[in-house]
């Protein structure tokens, strides 16, 4: 489950990155430099989904993940 946990704390990574690129974007007032990070967000928002599209495979096809969460906790 190394991978899956892997993606899980790149996921909150780079949903960190988004965050500051979006607040870069509006405490500046360059504007482009705004544009800059808002672009920046755009694309991270990108990685993101990729990203979470990846780790929802993983947890419907892998078998590990699947008998961990049918195990009694």
């Amino acid at each position: 489950m190394t991978i899956q946990s892997d993606l899980q704390k790149n996921v909150a990574q780079a949903q960190s990155l988004l965050g500051s690129y979006s607040m870069a974007a509006s405490s500046t007032q360059d504007q482009m430099a705004k544009k800059m990070y808002q672009e920046l967000a755009q694309d991270m928002q990108r990685h993101i989904d990729s990203l979470n599209s990846r780790l929802s495979y993983l947890e419907k096809n892998n078998p590990m993940y699947q008998q961990q969460q049918q195990a009694p906790q």
